[in-house]
């Protein structure tokens, strides 16, 4: 068996997880990616820590990466200033859980992106975030390199990868790394894999899951029509991911399986499925 991760909102990302960690501890995981509350300005405390902590060595799972906040009106590339800074102290939120947590992976952030089909006031507006998120990795950067710790930013399903690759070409890859979102990529199509092999160098983080080409669906491998061999010969060569779990973020409601909270079995019936097919990506990147 591989070591596999899979992200804590498979269903919901609200709410109390430690169900959530139950069951896919249940069904052979042994690492988590974090991703409750990834799009609130929820601010964790040591009461949570101390609880997930308590969870995470009763289940026996290791945290891989966490799923920075995108922000609400915390957001760490606004271009209002004080958005902007309380964004930076969330960012610095997560960092911390890391830590505390013993978290081996990166902080997983969304950044400013230029898409297809921009207007020019979206262009300007775009550019004028793109400024305030380098002044937040600016800010950020001494904390994250004290501890070693990367931010792997993630590509949009419409992005350009205009925007990341400045990013990469301003900041050195032992602070900013690249997080694949293999959905997003697939919504993109060839273009999204060719950057890909383009900036393996900066791959340090995964976002696995399939769909059908026509919306971001966070289907379990192979219900959609990803091109997996293909990704697993470009992720069996990204040196960062050597020797790192990959990382599945899949949810529930885009495949045969239904998940009722008062219903384990469907739980556990639906966790099996993923972890089986999940196991056959890992395969392929092995063998690639």
């Amino acid at each position: 068996m591989f070591p596999l991760s899979i992200t804590t909102d498979y269903h919901g990302d609200r709410g109390c997880p430690q169900t959530r960690l139950q069951y896919a501890a249940e069904a052979g995981f042994t690492h988590l990616h974090w991703c409750h509350q990834w799009c609130t300005d929820f601010l964790y405390d040591t009461a949570e820590w101390d609880a997930i902590d308590s969870w995470l060595k009763e289940y026996h799972l290791t945290l891989l990466d966490i799923h920075g906040s995108a922000g609400q009106e915390k957001c760490w590339y606004s271009v209002e200033e004080y958005e902007r800074q309380a964004g930076v102290q969330l960012v610095a939120n997560r960092l911390e859980m890391l830590l505390r947590l013993c978290g081996e992976g990166c902080i997983i952030m969304h950044a400013p992106e230029i898409e297809t089909q921009m207007s020019a006031e979206e262009l300007t507006m775009t550019e004028k975030q793109f400024e305030q998120c380098c002044r937040s990795l600016d800010e950020l950067a001494p904390l994250f390199q004290r501890h070693g710790v990367r931010i792997a930013l993630e590509n949009y399903p419409t992005g350009t990868w205009k925007c990341l690759e400045r990013f990469f070409a301003r900041y050195p890859a032992d602070f900013v790394g690249l997080t694949y979102d293999s959905g997003h990529g697939h919504i993109s199509k060839e273009h999204s894999l060719a950057k890909l092999e383009k900036n393996l160098d900066r791959l340090c983080a995964v976002h696995l899951h399939d769909n059908d080409g026509s919306s971001d669906q966070h289907q379990t491998p192979f219900y959609g029509t990803v091109d997996w061999p293909r990704l697993a010969k470009l992720l069996a060569k990204a040196p960062l991911l050597d020797g790192k779990p990959l990382q599945f973020e899949v949810v529930d409601y885009n495949t045969p399986f239904k998940i009722a909270e008062d219903q384990p079995e469907t739980f556990r019936a639906f966790l099996t499925d993923c972890h089986e097919k999940f196991e056959k990506v890992a395969e392929l990147v092995a063998n690639a």
